[in-house]
């Protein structure tokens, strides 16, 4: 919040709600008349999001779509320009909790992994369909597994067999293949890799940082938070060509980097809340014409 700064009847998105922590904390330090528009492809955290944030009344409004559609969705809504904008990426506690969307590799479930489960292809699917060079690709580059191509051959070996239905077994796979590492479960590389192809994430991650900052007025600020390597290299260097400059766009909106590293949580935050060890906070803001 100190980098986005709400303020009265400012304007804001939350682009990736989830159950609408960061919409809560933005709504209270703009009171009494800011507004948020609430982003997310799960319907079933927007649920949970309208139920928490229902005492605001008309002051949020919550859409069920990709971040990756943030301009269309804020033209929509009539809330263009915003005064900042917010992005929480990956994978949610909600998600994260429920066995049956496919996301743990510590619970048994489906191999699901959709962030939109109203479309698009499981887990499941995408490991049925891949040949074993196409899934050593997306383990490697994906989860940066250095162990894709053992992976992945245990993967076709177990597809064929019908070994392969859950993700509890998926995991079993995974540590009977390669060799145990300490403080990380095996799996964590393959799950993450699986999840971000299933979701197109780095995909629908670099169409939001086209579009958001062209939705922001001069002084407003765009937050985004990241949770592994692949997402914060795509963060740090759109802000980079930001506030480098278009020199075939001279006219194009100037930015400047409101964080010089990257920051990350406090060892008592992490205390607090385990999830946030890895978490990489960036901001940038609109310079004036």
């Amino acid at each position: 919040m100190s980098f986005l700064c709400p303020m009265d009847s400012g304007q804001y998105c939350d682009a990736t709600v989830g159950v609408g922590g960061h919409t809560r904390a933005i709504i209270e330090r703009s009171a009494p008349h800011g507004r948020v528009i609430g982003i997310d492809r799960d319907a079933q955290v927007l649920k949970l999001a309208n139920e928490n944030l229902a005492s605001f009344g008309d002051r949020v409004q919550l859409v069920h779509a990709p971040f990756s559609q943030v301009r269309s969705v804020l033209e929509q809504a009539g809330a263009l320009p915003l005064d900042g904008c917010i992005a929480d990426l990956g994978v949610s506690s909600v998600q994260l909790d429920q066995p049956e969307r496919g996301f743990s590799f510590r619970r048994t479930g489906p191999l699901d992994m959709r962030m939109d489960q109203s479309q698009g292809e499981t887990a499941a699917d995408l490991l049925q369909r891949l040949d074993e060079e196409e899934l050593a690709r997306i383990l490697f580059d994906l989860g940066e597994e250095r162990f894709a191509r053992k992976i992945a051959r245990a993967v076709i070996v177990a597809r064929e067999s019908g070994e392969l239905t859950t993700t509890g077994a998926l995991s079993s796979l995974v540590a009977r293949s390669v060799p145990r590492r300490e403080n990380k479960d095996p799996a964590t590389r393959v799950f993450q890799a699986l999840r971000i192809a299933v979701n197109d994430e780095l995909g629908q991650l670099d169409r939001f940082l086209q579009q958001a900052p062209g939705c922001l007025r001069p002084g407003a600020r765009l937050v985004v938070i990241s949770f592994h390597s692949l997402e914060d290299r795509v963060v740090k260097r759109r802000f980079k060509a930001l506030a480098a400059g278009d020199p075939a766009a001279p006219d194009a909106p100037g930015f400047r980097i409101l964080t010089k590293h990257v920051v990350t949580a406090s060892e008592s935050e992490v205390a607090r809340n385990p999830r946030a060890r890895s978490a990489k906070l960036r901001a940038a803001e609109r310079l004036p014409a």
